[in-house]
């Protein structure tokens, strides 16, 4: 009975988790077309306003002039492949070469684009009098725009035109093996006259999910935003749309990111200079979000070089943590961060160690398993209890059936005699189930898991089984296992119980694979020690009885 009670519980628990995850992709998908919000509701700092300002002004000037596209530029390394247009620097198409599309494996995963409806791109400005911004025509140096062997960096030089004196070359390094770009503006004053200038940084990007995503699992798409006062925050678009988007408007310190399942970009300003964070609409589902950096006054004669540090990657979490104080958190494990941290840690550690993140799910399991072992053994040495008892408990519903009341007393009287605690089987088990869901997290989460292979025909476990083998195999597990249990005395309950096992494999069909696998092994090993526990018992008893 504590097994049944067991199984539907976890049945809730998943229902509302996937719930809050429908309504929390409900509360992110835009519901109206933007509309600016009052000023006088939320008042911009003066840098801030002055470049949402001049980003509207271009804005127009662009619907009603046509404006000249430029040419594209293809820079090549061993780990990207990004197109750079000459209509203001942008970043308007990057490829990640390491990594398969979510749709075509047998082309590279594409991170940033510009195609139809679908808008991604990375943008970079100044803000000041005639100076260059993500809306004016470049000029390129001229190529190779391709990283050689033997070479360790490649820098693509974008020259604007001259305005008052100014000279503002847009520099991009790219390094071998890196998914950081230095992003450099680099400025001569050669006018009468001191100039302040800002740079701004900016993703633009639509707000529908990328291709690919699992429906099922609604991770969350948008920006995010890191200081140390404010901490990790998400930004939804519906927030930015009504203008209640909450970020730090000014801080010395964090960075600005584009988040989605298993990648992200993210400014990263050097040093702990000032910086201001924005968000906004600029149209019907289309948002931009980023960094203003002052870059203080240049003199007449003066030079000045700006450096920002563009990573749009994997969010391989080891990698992340290394570059940027609090960047790793975009791998986002919500309220059981506490557990699934450590969880990924030995789960990472175990695949240094065997080089399969398979075998290193099942090493996991068994750890988990070996460390909650002293729990599920009085969880079973309580079932086994009940198993034994089930003929007397349906002897009792035989006697009382007609009368609940008298049934329920003569179960608590049988329970008393025997010393047996109805729920003692459940609450240890119970304990368990925030380890179970952080693990779901970190299978979920892991960039490391995507299209990793295991064995045979599973060469992704972040996918579901192609063939649907794990799942019906754990569905096997499991009718074994309600086997092992004793018998609900309710009828209805134990028509459930032998219809669960099935439903289970349904419902698996739609999991990752790297998770079937753990719940596999945790009921193999389930069997086993229930078994062994069970056999145990019987022994004993048998022993008594001879005495």
């Amino acid at each position: 009975m504590e097994i049944q009670r067991l199984i539907l519980f976890l049945i809730f628990s998943m229902s509302l988790l996937f719930l809050w995850q429908a309504w929390q992709e409900h509360q992110r998908r835009p519901t109206a077309p933007p509309q600016a919000a009052p000023a006088a509701e939320n008042p911009a700092p003066p840098v801030g306003r002055e470049l949402l300002e001049k980003q509207a002004e271009l804005h127009k000037a662009g619907e009603s002039a046509p404006m000249n596209p430029g040419s594209t530029l293809t820079v090549t390394t061993d780990v990207l492949r990004a197109d750079i247009q000459t209509l203001g620097g942008d970043v308007v198409r990057l490829e990640l070469l390491k990594h398969v599309g979510a749709v075509d494996k047998k082309k590279p995963f594409v991170l940033f684009q510009r195609q139809g409806e679908r808008v991604y791109v990375a943008q970079s400005g100044l803000i000041g009098d005639d100076l260059p911004s993500h809306k004016t025509l470049f000029t390129a140096a001229p190529g190779p725009y391709q990283l050689k062997p033997g070479e360790e960096t490649l820098q693509v030089r974008l020259s604007a035109p001259a305005a008052n004196g100014v000279v503002v070359e847009k520099i991009y390094t790219f390094r071998r093996g890196s998914y950081v770009v230095d992003v450099a503006f680099s400025i001569k004053n050669d006018g009468p006259a001191p100039i302040a200038p800002f740079a701004y940084y900016q993703f633009q990007r639509d707000g529908k999910p990328p291709e690919g995503d699992p429906k099922l699992l609604h991770t969350y798409t948008g920006p995010a935003v890191y200081t140390e006062e404010t901490k990790f925050q998400k930004i939804a678009f519906s927030d930015i749309e009504k203008g209640k988007a909450s970020l730090p408007k000014t801080a010395t310190d964090g960075w600005i990111a584009m988040v989605q399942h298993y990648f992200l970009a993210a400014w990263l300003p050097v040093g702990n200079v000032s910086r201001e964070f924005f968000a906004r609409a600029l149209g019907p589902d289309l948002y931009a979000a980023g960094v203003i950096v002052p870059l203080g006054a240049i003199e007449p004669g003066a030079s000045r070089t700006a450096t920002m540090r563009l990573y749009a990657g994997p969010q391989e979490q080891r990698a992340l943590a290394k570059l940027a104080p609090g960047l790793d958190l975009v791998v986002d494990y919500g309220w059981l961060t506490v557990i699934a941290v450590p969880l990924f840690w030995v789960l990472d550690l175990f695949h240094r160690w065997v080089q399969n993140w398979g075998v290193a799910i099942i090493l996991l399991t068994v750890l988990v398993k070996a460390v909650f072992y002293p729990l599920s053994a009085a969880s079973y040495r309580s079932m086994a209890r009940m198993k034994a008892i089930t003929p007397r408990l349906q002897r009792i519903k035989e006697l009382y059936g007609h009368d609940r009341q008298k049934l329920h007393q003569a179960m608590m009287d049988l329970y008393k005699e025997e010393k047996i605690n109805p729920l003692g089987g459940c609450l240890p088990i119970l304990i368990q189930i925030p380890v179970f869901i952080a693990l779901y997290w970190v299978l979920v989460a892991a960039v490391e898991l995507r299209n990793a292979p295991f064995i045979g025909w599973i060469q992704d476990l972040s996918a579901p089984d192609p063939y649907f083998v794990l799942p019906v195999v754990m569905g096997v597990t499991m009718w074994i296992q309600t086997k092992l249990n004793p018998t609900p005395p309710d009828p209805i309950q134990a028509r459930v119980m032998q219809i669960m096992p099935v439903a289970f494999s349904v419902f698996f069909f739609f999991f990752p694979a790297g998770l079937v696998l753990y719940w596999l092994v945790n009921n193999i090993l389930s069997i086993a020690q229930q078994w062994y526990i069970t056999r145990r018992m019987e022994r004993a008893a048998a022993a008594h009885a001879k005495r």
